[in-house]
């Protein structure tokens, strides 16, 4: 078995507007960089749009009512200071979550050992009941929602490297004990969140490094936090947020990982997965704002993803 790529041109149709940081040209670099030999086993996927149904696993029906109709027919429309849609942003977020949970079917069916989502907007900021942070739709909790209400899997964990904090994930996941998540990020920027102490029901791992932060710190983290979580839950698949803005180049943040880090980040979280999830691992793009290590950085996680298989 092969690892899939599901993405779609939506995704590359949703502009947040001149100068904004999450553009279209993220998700291009990325498809270029897999589009090099040496991803030629790669399967490419189109995504499905998103039902409401699944969409309503996560979010509340007010949530997703006022964030469709927030599309403007044409130009754009802030839904916060740093959330902005245009007239494909719909379609887009549909597509975004939509693959995620194609992803979850295909891994769980058997199809595929692993699949990587190439999507945006990204999700983990996007609340129940809040669009924020570039996010509209949380990708990843649809997707694991999806696992359980259709799979009826009992244990899903969710690892977050991206260098924001993903709140909304947390929010989604912190009063059930069917999730674990797990999030490295840089402490005290956006979205101030992610304290140690937010424990929700002990299924919560938070792990804030500080600015400066690199391999060594993301080592210790797995040594002594991530790995070991993962171990006490057993998860029968994991899902990964995959934000590559903690990458030492990324304009927005200051950790200093390299796409040699994220390599191998992913192998570790792999070998977890073979251990006790059958291998089953399904990624998605979340943030990452310099285009050259954007796609060093993915093209890192995806070659780590397919030499698993």
């Amino acid at each position: 078995m092969t690892t899939l790529l599901y993405t779609h041109a939506a995704c590359l149709e949703h502009d947040p507007g001149p100068g904004h940081p999450e553009s279209s040209a993220r998700l291009s670099a990325i498809l270029a960089a897999l589009k090099a030999p040496q991803f030629a086993a790669l399967q490419w996927r189109e995504a499905p749009t998103a039902t409401v149904e699944q969409l309503a696993r996560i979010h509340t029906p007010a949530h997703i009512e006022r964030t469709l109709s927030h599309i403007p027919r044409n130009g754009y429309q802030a839904i916060d200071g740093d959330t902005v849609v245009s007239p494909q942003s719909g379609t887009a977020a549909l597509r975004a979550a939509g693959a995620v949970c194609a992803a979850v079917d295909a891994v769980l069916q058997g199809e595929a050992n692993s699949a990587f989502c190439a999507i945006r907007p990204p999700g983990h900021h996007a609340e129940p009941n809040q669009a924020m942070g570039f996010c509209l739709f949380n990708n990843i909790a649809i997707g694991a929602a999806h696992a359980r209400a259709v799979h009826g899997l009992e244990r899903v964990a969710a690892i977050d490297f991206d260098v924001h904090h993903g709140n909304g994930t947390q929010a989604a996941f912190e009063h059930d004990p069917a999730y674990l998540y797990i999030s490295t990020h840089q402490a005290y920027i956006y979205p101030g969140t992610g304290r140690r102490d937010e424990r929700g029901i002990n299924n919560i791992v938070n792990i804030p490094l500080l600015a400066n932060s690199g391999t060594a710190e993301l080592q210790h983290a797995w040594q002594e936090d991530i790995e070991p979580a993962l171990r006490r839950f057993q998860p029968q698949l994991i899902l990964i947020s995959a934000g590559f803005d903690a990458h030492r180049l990324d304009p927005l943040a200051g950790l200093t990982f390299t796409e040699t880090d994220y390599a191998w980040l992913t192998e570790q979280i792999l070998a977890i997965a073979a251990e006790f999830a059958q291998g089953r691992v399904v990624s998605a793009l979340e943030g990452g704002y310099n285009l050259s290590a954007l796609a060093a950085s993915t093209a890192a996680h995806v070659k780590a993803l397919m030499q698993a298989d």
